[in-house]
């Protein structure tokens, strides 16, 4: 099989732990212990978040004040070369030496007129309690949302509509290389006035990219991995329910966030329904059992209705 793999960014870096490199790295090592068990036999390419990462990145930034901080895109082409040297080291050291990886600076066009800009939803950087996430806000002039019981930064999560490196992704597939790319959802990039591609002040919802770039793949799944074993209904009241399998019609009538569950929904609800095949949302720590059919969130085309786990 042809599996596309989204590593969430918030699975990398916990919530609510130290956002250090040792944490990260130990995370990441979670995961490529889980993608070497399914890697005989299929094609494996890597996604991730980057949300934690470049928000930390973005902090690091201002805190050097002799410049201006960089850009989100410079600090998302940052995330991706960080992240994907941690995964393919972490990975290489649990699969046969023969194995050749290659991690790709992925350049994702998004339209200039997109509602997103008007309205930031994209959650990056570390949690604050209320009222040191509205005193950040007001001195750096940030948006700011509920993240549970926490507030984080929200910034502008355009739609991903083109993914430039589409074909040597392709290539690299065809020679046997593991292909991590579209890092944090790709760089964002638009064509400006004078038909230049230049980057763009926002986070790329890295789902929604994993899905154009499973379908553009013709993959035959998308494995959305996270930090709980499921979509929920309900998720933290006594009345939770992990949803086992579902129809796309059925999932879109459930109203998940937009800043956490409703861009995975969305991503998978989009990918079962454009090519027929299967998308799941679970746990970073059950990729193997995801692959294998007995965990995570099932959703395709294939069964009407809705199950519960």
């Amino acid at each position: 099989m042809r599996i596309v793999v989204a590593l969430g960014g918030n699975a990398l870096l916990r919530r609510g732990e130290p956002m250090t490199a040792d944490n990260q790295r130990a995370n990441i090592r979670v995961a490529t212990e889980q993608i070497a068990r399914i890697h005989a036999g299929n094609e494996l390419v890597i996604a991730h978040g980057n949300g934690p990462q470049v928000g930390l990145l973005s902090l690091q930034a201002a805190a050097y004040t002799s410049v201006s901080p960089y850009p989100l895109d410079v600090l998302g082409a940052e995330t991706e070369g960080m992240i994907g040297y941690i995964i393919e080291q972490e990975l290489g050291n649990l699969l046969d030496f023969e194995v050749p990886f290659a991690t790709l600076l992925t350049q994702v066009e998004v339209d200039a007129n997109d509602p997103a800009f008007h309205n930031p939803t994209k959650p990056i950087g570390p949690v604050y309690g209320k009222a040191e996430a509205e005193k950040l806000a007001a001195e750096k002039g940030w948006a700011i949302a509920p993240d549970g019981d926490k507030f984080r930064r929200v910034v502008a999560s355009p739609r991903p509509k083109r993914i430039f490196e589409i074909r040597p992704i392709k290539w690299l597939l065809e020679k046997g290389s593991i292909v991590i790319c579209a890092g944090g959802g790709g760089i964002p990039t638009m064509y400006g006035p004078h038909g230049k591609l230049q980057g763009v002040e926002a986070v790329i919802d890295k789902d929604l990219c994993s899905a154009l770039l499973a379908e553009q793949l013709d993959s035959d799944l998308l494995v959305i991995a996270t930090d709980v074993n499921a979509a929920f209904i309900d998720f933290g009241k006594p009345t939770q329910k992990a949803i086992g399998q579902a129809h796309p019609d059925e999932m879109e009538k459930l109203g998940f966030a937009a800043g956490s569950m409703g861009p995975k929904v969305q991503a998978a609800c989009e990918f079962a329904r454009h090519t027929g095949k299967t998308a799941v949302i679970g746990s970073l720590s059950d990729i193997e059992a995801i692959v294998q059919g007995t965990a995570g969130t099932r959703i395709s085309t294939a069964k009407p209705g809705i199950t519960y786990l």
